[in-house]
């Protein structure tokens, strides 16, 4: 459910922006934040990740938490997921040793301390040291810092994945895609004739498409009809999302998507103030479960997520695959306007990332 409330805010703050992030990612590094926060603090984190406090412990929040990532970064999978936070403290703040060995059990978290009264040095070191952690993928999640900066949360997620059935590079082709009724911008379309998983959703008027990356990972693709964009998101909810995969079918179809590489930064912070946690980043701060102290409050929280759809995957090869197809022309799919698009871990039905692609260049 928090996917969905975080992506109403990211459209509202953004409206025709693209918009992509990873909810698995945000709620983990603000689940991390709520074992160090106590009283009000900790109860609003936890609601605004949308969990009921009256039938669920804090302990069961943190469990789940813990076997999803034993999960999500499994050793063996065809899937390259590497996801982490990190609490970067201030020097002269010294974290309390349960908190420390909980993250690391917990979390796989860890806490860099920094000399934030040099923001310069600090902001680099933070920036240095998630670029490092995805591979390169990911710079400057941090453009400016507050020289009172006291503590800043960084998560990251770095997600390397190839299509099961490849997109065969010949078949890329220029096209238009038509960002609203009046402007168009040039894409790499890529075309394959194959066999999907579809639904037609005439209540919501969406197309939907899956398209299995090999391991246990699936992108759905959303396509409203013209015009039905905001009828679409405004509708959005776990439920319809679960609905549309127990209707999937599989049939032929000629799909195209266009190829993309997007990436979006997200100020947590005022995101999270509109959902409702205001306390950990006020004065009001109760974050006593990290430093044993109460005058401390989170600065800043950053997120960066960047997506690459090439025709092998999230890599780009030539490579040939083909279905065996009978002679029969198959309906066409194009998503050549905005459109949404979810990857789910099947094996724990997590929302890895969710986005809303309004321009692909």
């Amino acid at each position: 459910e928090f996917a969905f409330r975080f992506y109403r805010q990211a459209t509202t703050q953004e409206p025709g922006k693209n918009i992509f992030f990873s909810p698995v990612s945000i709620s983990t590094a603000f689940a991390l934040l709520a074992l160090g926060s106590r009283a009000t603090s900790q109860a609003q984190v936890l609601e605004g990740l949308a969990f009921n406090l009256t039938n669920t412990r804090e302990e069961e929040i943190h469990n789940g938490f813990r076997h999803l990532l034993l999960f999500l970064n499994r050793p063996g999978s065809q899937v390259q997921l590497s996801m982490g936070n990190t609490l970067f403290m201030d020097k002269h703040l010294k974290p309390l040793n349960t908190f420390l060995k909980d993250i690391k059990k917990l979390y796989k978290g860890k806490v860099v301390s920094s000399n934030f009264q040099n923001s310069t040095e600090a902001k680099k070191e933070i920036n240095d040291h998630i670029r490092n952690k995805t591979h390169g993928n990911i710079n400057q999640i941090l453009k400016d810092l507050d020289p009172n900066t006291l503590m800043v949360i960084v998560n990251y997620i770095y997600f390397k994945a190839y299509w099961e059935n490849p997109f065969n590079i010949k078949g890329t082709h220029k096209d238009y895609f038509h960002v609203n009724m009046k402007n168009s911008v040039e894409v790499k379309m890529m075309t394959r004739d194959g066999f999907y998983k579809t639904y037609s959703d005439r209540k919501l008027s969406c197309k939907v498409v899956q398209i299995p990356y090999k391991g246990d990972v699936a992108a759905l693709f959303i396509l409203p009809n013209e015009r039905k964009m905001k009828q679409l998101e405004d509708a959005l909810t776990k439920d319809i999302v679960s609905r549309w995969e127990k209707s999937l079918q599989r049939r032929r179809i000629e799909l195209y998507i266009p190829k993309l590489s997007i990436s979006s930064t997200y100020d947590l912070k005022k995101l999270f103030m509109n959902l409702g946690v205001t306390d950990v980043f006020s004065d009001r701060a109760d974050l006593s479960g990290i430093t044993g102290k109460p005058d401390v409050k989170v600065s800043k929280a950053a997120h960066k997520a960047l997506l690459e759809v090439h025709e092998n995957g999230t890599e780009a090869a030539a490579v040939t695959g083909t279905d065996f197809l009978p002679h029969s022309v198959p309906p066409v799919v194009k998503f050549n306007r905005p459109f949404l698009l979810l990857i789910v871990d099947q094996y724990t039905q997590s929302i890895l990332f969710m986005g809303k692609i309004v321009n692909p260049t």
